[in-house]
């Protein structure tokens, strides 16, 4: 089948912030050596679905660099991954208002594509799809638009959007994050649904005719501008909607405590989510880049990336990012630090020529717990990040606490004998 993949850039992505400062949601880097948005393209990819177009906006410049620097079939392929950048038209002069309205400008390249469907993904979530199947069953159904679910628990449906379906398939009501007081009468008894998990939540991945994506965008829906809370609520009534339920793993890393739980699930013996076993690739940039460098250092369930060089350190349920450098005596426990773009004593590493600057990576006899430390970070000596106070929400020179967690944004310092 001709399939055209549209990957959601994503918005401002406050929810996320400070991760998101310097950044969009699918550029925020995950598991150590990969970004968010390679998820989605790897799910493709493995599916054999080779035309895809990245929709961006915000923030976007290092998504930008990193699509065009990993994904780039042979010149014998008509496949490709593309950025699809907000634009202003002589029709169109506003930027992208929402999820619809994003695909809605770029509909024009989508549709030059001559695609026998389109397939809408979200750029900041975590799963391993067989789109195969998706695929069989939209086109068994007859259906005009289908609705990748999953069976949440009550806590789960309060921030997703709620499907009612029937025996045959067909969704016949859709709720976009409906409130606690309104669950009742929202459950479903589809097989595969159970007592923990009575809700079908959508998933925000759509498979579309390319014909009836275009009547919505641009005739009978032109004013409205998200795909959750207006377009797929009014389709119900006008086309056949169905719902593809999915029963794997998947996280909307929406938040800093999902993107935190996330990650730290990757370094587990048994994750949900995992790497090493029933193996399909992830795919990011590759970097020539040699093994880690791991002397005199106790690790327990650990994700230690390349080129990371760690001396007489203790690190457990913990991701260590690509050229991590950790100095002798320091302790991390449940936290993640995404690495650095470059070595220490590289010419862009300020540190290497500042005496009064600390160098990049983690100094000596630091305790990190419960931290998420952003790419080229410096930490001096002594550094306490523990939260003594157990906060969770704070915002101060330069560090922040979202969810109890201690969030070091991209190149901050953080002088030697701090203590939060």
């Amino acid at each position: 089948m001709d399939i055209v993949s549209v990957i959601l850039g994503g918005g401002r992505g406050t929810r996320l912030f400070p991760l998101t400062l310097h950044r969009s949601k699918p550029a925020v880097p995950i598991g150590g050596k990969y970004r968010l948005i390679d998820i989605p393209v790897s799910n493709c990819v493995n599916n054999r679905i080779r035309k895809i177009l990245v929709l961006t906006q915000y923030n976007s410049e290092s998504l930008n660099r990193h699509v065009g620097q990993t994904y780039r079939f042979d010149r014998f392929s008509d496949g490709f991954v593309s950025i699809l950048a907000a634009e202003q038209t002589p029709e169109n002069t506003s930027w992208f208002q929402g999820t619809a309205d994003a695909v809605r400008q770029g509909l024009v390249h989508i549709l030059s594509q001559h695609p026998e469907m389109v397939l809408i993904l979200s750029g900041d979530q975590l799963y391993r799809m067989d789109f195969s199947k998706f695929v069989g069953e939209f086109q068994s159904s007859g259906a005009d638009i289908s609705i990748a679910t999953k069976p949440v628990a009550e806590e789960e449906a309060l921030g997703m959007g709620i499907v009612q379906v029937a025996t045959d398939g067909v969704i016949n009501g859709f709720v976009e994050k409906p409130p606690v007081d309104q669950l009742s009468g929202l459950e479903s008894d589809q097989q595969g649904v159970t007592d923990e998990r009575p809700y079908l939540g959508s998933m925000g991945i759509y498979l579309f005719k390319p014909d009836v994506l275009r009547r919505i965008l641009m005739d009978e829906d032109r004013d409205k501008t998200d795909f959750g809370k207006e377009i797929i609520p009014d389709a119900i009534d006008r086309y056949k909607v169905t719902s593809h339920m999915f029963h794997g793993y998947w996280s909307d890393i929406g938040t800093i405590s999902s993107f935190f739980k996330a990650n730290i699930d990757l370094a587990m013996p048994a994750p949900e989510f995992d790497m090493y076993s029933n193996f399909t690739p992830l795919y990011t940039r590759a970097r020539a880049l040699p093994g880690a460098r791991i002397n005199n250092t106790s690790l327990k369930n650990t994700v230690v990336c390349g080129a990371s060089d760690i001396s007489g350190a203790e690190i457990e349920n913990s991701i260590i990012g690509l050229r991590s450098y950790i100095g002798t005596g320091t302790s991390i426990t449940n936290s993640i630090n995404m690495g650095t773009d470059f070595w220490r004593g590289h010419f862009k590493d300020s540190g290497a020529v500042t005496a009064s600057h600390p160098a990049l990576g983690i100094g000596r006899n630091c305790t990190i717990r419960n931290t998420i430390l952003d790419k080229n970070v410096r930490l001096g000596n002594e550094v306490r990040l523990v939260n003594e106070a157990g906060l969770d929400f704070f915002d101060g020179d330069g560090i922040y606490i979202r969810d109890g967690i201690i969030v070091v944004p991209k190149g901050v310092t953080v002088p030697d004998g701090t203590v939060l």
